[in-house]
């Protein structure tokens, strides 16, 4: 009914985009490296704390285990970025800071995924709270990534939710069948 509202709303839109073009923040050009750092630890680490969780049962021993488990794999996983990069060698790219935002990430998240076992002390409770906190980093991380590169969010993050939970089940499947097995008792 009012067609001056309607182009209001077309010349917002259009500054909208404009500004979201000239968001050049340094970790959006690292979003595929903190993409790896993040996931990877979100997949790997919720799946070994699932598999500990279920197989050792005792708080202190997966924390400590998940913790060195997460340092040494975000370790692992920054020096793989700095040599796929360097392989890679685009233009304008940088290897250490590459490297760097893939490790950052990866150590950010294991301390979001081992801290319940740290604060809590029945391991149940600990690995559920850890897993919500994955899905809070997935959505929180997904939010940022679809707003500042205008991507959908619900897609991506049921697909990386999916990912991790998924093999957050496997893992702790493979943990009870470990310790019944093996017949560990701790």
């Amino acid at each position: 009914e009012f067609p001056e509202a309607a182009q209001i709303a077309l010349e917002e839109k259009e500054h909208e985009e404009q500004l979201l073009e000239m968001l050049d923040e340094e970790r959006l050009r690292y979003t595929g490296s903190i993409v790896l750092g993040m996931n990877d630890a979100l997949v790997e680490l919720t799946g070994v704390l699932a598999g500990l969780t279920l197989a050792l049962q005792n708080t202190d021993l997966i924390a400590l285990t998940g913790l060195i488990t997460g340092i040494s794999a975000s370790l692992s996983m920054a020096s793989s970025e700095y040599l796929s990069m360097k392989t890679d060698a685009a233009e304008g790219s940088h290897p250490l800071k590459g490297a760097f935002y893939t490790g950052c990430a990866y150590i950010a998240t294991v301390v979001v995924l081992v801290l319940p076992f740290f604060i809590f002390s029945h391991y149940a409770v600990c690995m559920g709270v850890s897993l919500v906190m994955a899905l809070l980093v997935i959505g929180g991380f997904n939010y940022y990534i679809s707003v500042a590169q205008d991507l959908p969010f619900v897609h991506r993050f049921r697909e990386m939710a999916m990912l991790s939970m998924g093999v957050a089940g496997i893992s702790f499947l493979i943990g009870y069948l470990v310790r019944v097995f093996m017949g560990v008792e701790i």
